[in-house]
């Protein structure tokens, strides 16, 4: 059975007054001055003109855009729709808003995206009813991936209860369809949520897609700084904010049209109902997939694990001091790591500071992704991360009577892992039914010694135990 979702986790609340706010280099764009968050996100800052970046290909699987706004001019590279009708007709309006965010050209015409020179791949999956199928996002996504999406922008949700399955929305089908992006290098990012699509608020999870591995879950902000209710809680899948409130940007003019005597036309001031002053975390998060772009273009060698790690590190804390009273210093389930900082993120790219490390052998986050490592000593150099990557899984083969010594040692401050092997056949990682051998307590340096009862391939997990990020090395030694 096909199940349906809400696609439009945007609109809600009052809006906000918007103003300029000084940049680095002033966009011309008429608009610009309407685009107030771009000022809270310093997303001009590092440079005293615009840069040139290497356009980057950039998914909106949405409910499609205008393609024809003069915003837009030579910024769509492909367009497709999976639930019928054209790519470029948007009878919701929400992809048009968040296309603008991301990639209004820096010209004359009105607004200007984050990520100018981006070049946009539309899936358009939004059905006629505001509803997403499930079998339509899945096939967006990986045909986005396959056009050479390197950021791929999903401004929806379903709701998330680990407490209650009956209330959950996971799906399998959504999840292989992320994971394919990851597999294939792309950076994904997600809306968290909004409240009013839960069951109380606020509501203390972060929706499906952003609390899927690997996904940077994007909250919303105030101008004043501050978390709103309305944007879904959650201390482990929150991993940035960015302003997502009275955002102003792009809209169709079929649907501006029944405002006929308002101006400017095509734009969100001249909507009617909510999207007049678009609110929720659906506009938060094109603006940190725009950043993303906008690392890839200033840097194509760098890896989505490393353009992820970048943007989360390089924020603005996010705590009383600059606005929200219930945000305490340091990451928080309100707002992750902090306030998008596109100015921070570029400078680091140009301080001559050592990149993050980076790990191609994402995503092997379970037996089922575990990554195969053949000979008799075969060494891993990776990384894990409490928040968006806390496990890694290998696979090894051993022959009965055969015994494996395996060593791992993480590389940085205050780390503690936990070391686990797994018998052939293992389906999950969880209990104690198919576990063979496991370190004594999680720490920085572990050892497993272990001879196989039975031929076949053995699940090697590694486990992050307490908060942090880094660097490990992984040897596994078979002997006889």
């Amino acid at each position: 059975m096909n199940r349906l979702r809400v696609a439009l986790v945007g609109a809600v609340g009052a809006a906000l007054v918007a103003t300029s706010s000084a940049a680095a280099f002033t966009p011309t764009n008429a608009y610009y001055a309407k685009q107030w968050y771009l000022g809270q996100d310093n997303a001009f800052d590092a440079w005293a003109v615009p840069p040139t970046l290497d356009p980057v290909k950039v998914a909106i699987v949405d409910s499609g855009v205008e393609c024809s706004l003069p915003d837009f001019a030579g910024r769509i590279a492909k367009s497709k729709s999976f639930v019928g009708g054209s790519p470029c007709m948007d009878s919701q309006g929400h992809g048009t808003i968040v296309a603008g965010e991301i990639a209004g050209a820096l010209n004359a015409a009105g607004v200007v995206g984050l990520a100018y020179s981006s070049q946009l791949l539309v899936a358009k999956v939004v059905a006629a009813d505001g509803t997403i199928p499930l079998k339509a996002e899945a096939a967006g996504i990986r045909w986005a991936v396959d056009q050479g999406a390197r950021v791929v922008n999903l401004s929806f949700g379903a709701v998330r209860d680990p407490d209650d399955k009956t209330l959950d929305s996971f799906s399998k089908v959504e999840a292989k369809a992320v994971n394919y992006a990851v597999e294939k290098g792309a950076v994904v990012v997600a809306a968290v949520g909004n409240s009013d699509e839960a069951y109380t608020t606020p509501w203390p999870y972060a929706s499906w897609p952003s609390a899927l591995p690997h996904v940077i879950g994007v909250g919303a902000l105030t101008r004043s700084g501050k978390v709103p209710d309305f944007s879904d809680q959650d201390p482990v899948y929150v991993d940035i904010a960015a302003p997502g409130v009275g955002i102003f940007s792009t809209f169709p003019k079929e649907l501006t049209a029944a405002q006929s005597g308002c101006t400017p036309q095509g734009y969100t001031d001249c909507a009617s109902g909510d999207y007049r002053h678009p609110v929720g975390t659906s506009f938060a998060a094109p603006q940190v997939s725009a950043a993303a772009a906008v690392l890839f273009g200033l840097d194509s060698s760098l890896t989505s694990s490393q353009v992820t790690r970048i943007l989360e590190r390089h924020t603005d804390d996010v705590d009383a001091e600059s606005g929200c009273d219930e945000c305490p210093t340091g990451r928080d389930k309100f707002s992750g790591w902090g306030s998008l900082d596109v100015a921070k993120a570029a400078n680091f790219l140009s301080s001559g500071n050592s990149m993050p490390p980076a790990d191609r052998l994402e995503p092997n986050d379970s037996a089922r992704q575990a990554r195969k490592r053949w000979g008799k000593r075969p060494a891993v150099n990776a990384t894990l991360d409490a928040w968006d990557d806390p496990r890694d899984v290998y696979r090894v083969r051993l022959v009965r009577g055969q015994r494996v010594d395996v060593r791992a040692v993480a590389r940085w401050s205050n780390a503690a892992v936990g070391l686990t092997v797994w018998r052939p056949g293992t389906k999950s990682l969880h209990g104690r039914k198919w576990l063979v051998a496991r370190a004594r307590r999680p720490w920085k340096t572990q050892h497993v010694s272990y001879r196989a009862a039975h031929t076949g391939w053995y699940d090697v997990q590694l486990r992050i135990a307490r908060n942090g990020a880094g660097r490990y090395t992984l040897r596994v030694t078979k002997r006889g």
